[in-house]
């Protein structure tokens, strides 16, 4: 007997669903496609056209561009709010104002939410952040990043304190998942108030100008606090946040090279802290001579260059990655690659304010240092560095905490570790540019070097300035002083035969130096002590 026709079967066996009644499924599933077709429309096209009239895409066009074609697979399209009040019982559009869902980026899953400013504005309630909450936990556990496309009024208003206990679970699932996979914030509309603290606990920040502002308090409420008049551009736009506050690691002139750049980023970055960055082949061959940077860097320690132009000649095929370029441009932090193998770069900048580093340049590569540490990007650090600048305004600012983030941030890093000094490094910044005496594991010289307290000149003027002030010709005896403590404690081999330089190489050497240090220590394993965590400097 079949099983269809078995009427009676015995415990366990298989038995036949039977078949429904003709069309009935199919009717549900036309009726299914049909709602969905209804929600990825959206509101209305009257809302759609305003939202392009701003000069911004929607939601479901950001997330087409996000990802590969056809990858995207969306979770709780159909979720409605379930609050009352406020005339809210009377609408209950499908999403909630937000589309949850992961898909792939170049080929790699990545998960991602897009608020839809044409449904409530954006703005956050129980239902919307709910989702949210969902993504992450997926994100968490399938150990992939997560992308957040904020264009979003802030927390319903009507909703009240649901609302805000919705970003409070946001915000600790930042936390939690910080170090753990990626998080990035792209800001592509308003994102204001509590709604800020979100990307700021994120790793990477996107703002798109003309139409992204982001603030805790608007122009309103400052004017009408402080008295200042400014404009929402001005005080929370995209390019104030790349190069005032600091806050934003990228500036973009448009939505869509906005989101090719996130994608760029994506292919640079693991997909959570167990893995390795993605190795990709290259063509640029790994023992290529760098013979450029004979011309490109001057030998004397006072005359400046562009140091991304370093960078470019030493990595492969010259593509890199500049985060922060617009912050604290005396120092360069860049992800780039070596024979294919993800490196972050962390550099000193002589063609800004000669390259010294100063609070804003100490937390920026910090927190560069950190990132790379956390997902297993190994750092090379290009010194050129005359010191930490001084000041009142800067003694004052805390440079003293300030410069204790970077040094706290390289002696608690894990990852390869390689040092390369170019020209000058004086005093307490070449100790905190990943000097060997905190851990580098391979440090490197060129011929050029001046490893020293200080300046030859400023070293003359204190250890002999008896003797200079004694003397008949007091300049030609400080020239003569200056001479001979560079010749006996400046050289470019006195740190090397001490040690603290593990060769001194010729720079056209340069790129194939650095590519076989990492290389050996792509294997490096570096347990910290057992501890909940460290109080870093703040």
């Amino acid at each position: 007997m079949s099983v269809v026709e078995e009427t009676h079967p015995r415990p366990g066996t298989r038995t036949a669903t039977p078949p429904p009644q003709d069309g009935c499924l199919r009717d549900r599933a036309a009726e299914l496609a049909a709602l969905r077709e209804r929600v990825r429309g959206g509101p209305s096209d009257r809302a759609t056209e305003a939202q392009h009239a701003k000069g911004k895409l929607t939601a479901r066009e950001r997330i087409a561009l996000l990802f590969d074609e056809g990858t995207f697979s969306e979770i709780e399209e159909l979720r409605r709010h379930r609050a009352t009040g406020f005339g809210l019982e009377d609408r209950r559009p499908h999403t909630d104002g937000v589309v949850t869902g992961w898909g792939k980026v170049h080929g790699r899953t990545v998960f991602a939410y897009a608020h839809d400013f044409r449904i409530f504005g954006g703005a956050l309630g129980e239902a919307h952040a709910e989702k949210i909450h969902k993504l992450m936990d997926l994100a968490e556990a399938a150990g992939a990043p997560i992308v957040g496309l904020c264009d979003g009024a802030g927390a319903r208003i009507q909703e009240g304190v649901t609302a805000l206990a919705g970003y409070g679970g946001i915000f600790t699932r930042n936390v939690r998942n910080s170090g753990v996979i990626p998080q990035i914030s792209v800001i592509l509309g308003p994102c204001a108030g509590g709604a800020a603290y979100s990307p700021a606990l994120t790793d990477f920040v996107f703002m798109v100008r003309g139409t992204a502002q982001m603030f805790i308090t608007g122009p309103d409420v400052v004017q009408a606090v402080t008295g200042e008049v400014i404009t929402h551009d001005a005080l929370g736009g995209a390019d104030a946040h790349a190069s005032v506050s600091g806050v934003a690691h990228f500036a973009c002139d448009d939505e869509e090279s906005c989101l090719e750049d996130v994608r760029h980023l994506l292919s640079l970055l693991p997909a959570n802290n167990r893995e390795l960055p993605p190795a990709a082949p290259s063509d640029d061959p790994a023992d290529r001579r760098t013979e450029a940077l004979l011309d490109l860097v001057p030998a004397d320690p006072g005359r400046a260059y562009d140091m991304r132009a370093v960078i470019e000649e030493i990595v492969d095929d010259g593509d890199y990655l500049e985060i922060q370029e617009s912050w604290a441009t005396n120092i360069v932090c860049a992800l780039a690659r070596l024979d294919g193998q993800v490196v972050g770069v962390v550099a000193n900048q002589p063609s800004a304010f000669a390259g010294v580093l100063d609070i804003h340049a100490s937390e920026k590569a910090a927190r560069f240092v950190q990132t790379c540490d956390s997902f297993n990007i190994p750092l090379v650090t290009l010194v050129d560095v005359p010191g930490f600048l001084p000041g009142v305004d800067q003694e004052h600012g805390g440079i003293i905490r300030h410069g204790a983030k970077l040094l706290y941030a390289y002696c608690n890093a894990t990852v390869p570790r390689v040092q390369l000094i170019l020209r000058k490094a004086y005093g307490g910044a070449y100790i905190v540019m990943d000097s060997r005496s905190i851990g580098t594991d391979v440090s490197l010289a060129w011929p050029s070097n001046e490893i020293a307290v200080m300046g030859a000149e400023g070293a003359a003027n204190v250890v002999f300035r008896r003797e200079i002030a004694a003397a008949a010709d007091p300049d030609a005896t400080r020239a003569r002083l200056v001479k001979e403590y560079r010749a006996e404690l400046m050289h470019p081999y006195y740190a090397a035969e001490r040690g603290l330089v593990d060769s001194v190489i010729d720079p056209s050497e340069t790129r194939a130096r650095l590519i076989d240090a990492l290389s050996m220590l792509r294997a490096k394993h570096a347990p910290l002590p057992s501890r909940k965590h460290g109080n870093q400097p703040q």
